[in-house]
């Protein structure tokens, strides 16, 4: 028993300080730079940011349904990641609503601009004319009356379109085929023309990102998925020495004259830095399954998050120094063992917190230190039991056991009937796109969990150790007065 209880304190107290490392700020002995990933992810009421609360609003003769509204949440996550955001929390509330949360986010306006666009990609058959650069057309995938109050892209200069035949991954010396691109006019005031044919939309885009052309120049490199990169050679095949245009939101953006067939990849040229970014975002994100319409956009300065860490620190010193001077004058040594059990534990969550990761919200505070009491409360329904048996004469070591074993049942049960509480919590918050509710269920029910383990497993062995080492033949210092105890051996 010794021999095992001594490899089983040897594991804790390792177990203990690489989660003290862990716990620790991420300069603190950050070996090969171990701990850069390692920080606390802070929610939107700890730095400040922003909320937008989204409506899908759709035409008439449109249904929103669960699919179409995860569909466009995902549209929304892949425009919110690229936006370079930490920790964006983006979820459906209800049946036509997307919460979105922006941590840290210094830009709300351009956020939520993004956050809007539908930015609608084709590259059109242009019938043998020359579009010039803002030019309103028509497609066959709709006029361009339906998006005559969306926010077309305001690309400056006059670009031109490279679109390889060949393409070669970024970085590849090999040369690959070009279309030439052609100067186009300064725009003329915007007309409807005839419908123009779609060739390709922007959901057939598997990827857009920024890239350089072999000349060095910033450009907008895209890939088209298998049918519509072969619609494409098609198209391009039979139409060499004619031109093509490509449309955002039916505005021409580029006219080029197809100099050979074009396969699966290709770039847009002649924007600035800047308009690459946000037309590889818009390319890559694709288009909304529904129009969406911000009905609430909610902004937290950064100073009320700091205060808000600074007091929840001073709230969980405050609540566990009372903890620890309670439970070590009520229980004596098995309550100051139960401290060292409890100080672990903290460690261990926090250490959690940093390698899942968790993104604390004032919620998820108060999830943690609510952990902390139930904590407790464990180590209290043991040591009850140890004092118990300690009146009816039984040794120390016999105590220790039975009040651990008989207490067992009892915590394993309101534990689990915890974590299923906070299991529905969780769901419910997820359902309703209430944030705060799911930091607190999901931090308690790590606490929960971890308590479990600090209660049976550290605290047990402490006091099997302690009790070897330093036999203890006072039932006082175990919480039990003289007079109560009628018996007190080995």
């Amino acid at each position: 028993m010794r021999s095992s209880s001594s490899i089983v304190l040897v594991a804790i107290a390792i177990l203990t300080l690489v989660a003290t490392w862990i716990s620790l700020p991420s300069t603190f002995l950050n070996i090969a730079n171990a701990k850069d990933e390692l920080y606390v992810r802070r929610g939107l009421d700890l730095q400040g940011g922003l909320q937008v609360v989204l409506e899908a609003r759709p035409p008439e003769g449109m249904s929103v349904d669960g699919d179409v509204l995860s569909g466009t949440r995902d549209t929304i996550e892949r425009r919110v990641n690229a936006l370079g955001v930490g920790e964006p929390l983006i979820q459906t509330r209800g049946n036509n609503q997307i919460v979105v949360e922006l941590p840290g986010l210094t830009d709300p306006e351009a956020a939520i601009a993004v956050l809007r666009q539908t930015a609608l990609l084709e590259i059109i058959d242009t019938q043998g004319q020359f579009l010039a650069v803002g030019t309103r057309v028509n497609t066959s995938l709709g006029p361009a009356e339906d998006t005559a109050s969306s926010a077309a892209p305001e690309l400056g200069g006059t670009p031109e379109a490279t679109l390889p035949a060949d393409p070669t991954p970024q970085g590849d010396s090999t040369p690959a085929t070009e279309v030439t691109p052609v100067p186009t006019p300064e725009p003329p005031p915007a007309v409807l023309g005839p419908t123009y044919t779609t060739i390709v939309s922007g959901r057939d885009i598997v990827d857009a990102f920024p890239t350089q052309s072999e000349l060095g120049q910033i450009v907008v490199g895209f890939e088209l998925r298998g049918d519509a990169a072969d619609r494409f050679f098609d198209f391009t095949s039979q139409n060499v020495g004619r031109p093509m245009s490509i449309v955002v939101d039916k505005t021409v953006i580029n006219s080029a004259e197809i100099r050979d067939a074009i396969s699966s990849q290709g770039t847009i040229s002649g924007l600035t830095a800047q308009e690459v970014r946000d037309l590889s975002l818009q390319l890559k994100s694709g288009a909304l399954e529904v129009p969406l319409e911000v009905v609430q956009s909610r902004t937290v300065g950064p100073t009320l998050g700091q205060d808000s860490i600074d007091r929840s620190i001073v709230a969980g010193i405050v609540g566990l120094a009372l903890v620890a001077i309670l439970m070590i004058l009520y229980y004596r040594v098995p309550g100051l063992l139960s401290v060292v059990a409890l100080l672990i534990y903290a460690s261990l969550v926090f250490s959690l917190f940093k390698l899942i990761p968790v993104t604390l919200t004032l919620a998820g505070i108060a999830g943690f230190i609510l952990s902390i009491g139930m904590a407790v409360d464990a180590n209290v329904l043991i040591f009850a039991r140890l004092k118990e048996e300690l009146r009816t004469g039984r040794s120390t070591k016999a105590a220790i056991e039975a009040g651990f074993n008989h207490a067992w049942p009892s915590i394993r049960d309101s534990n689990i009937s915890t974590m299923i509480t906070c299991v529905i919590l969780y769901w419910f918050g997820r359902y309703v796109g209430a944030s705060i509710i799911q930091g607190f269920a999901l931090t308690l029910f790590i606490g929960v969990i971890v308590s479990m383990f600090t209660a049976i497993i550290v605290t047990r062995n402490l006091m099997r150790v302690i009790l070897n080492v330093f036999p203890i033949r006072n039932a006082w210092w175990l919480g039990v007065e003289r007079e109560q105890a009628t018996g007190l051996g080995d």
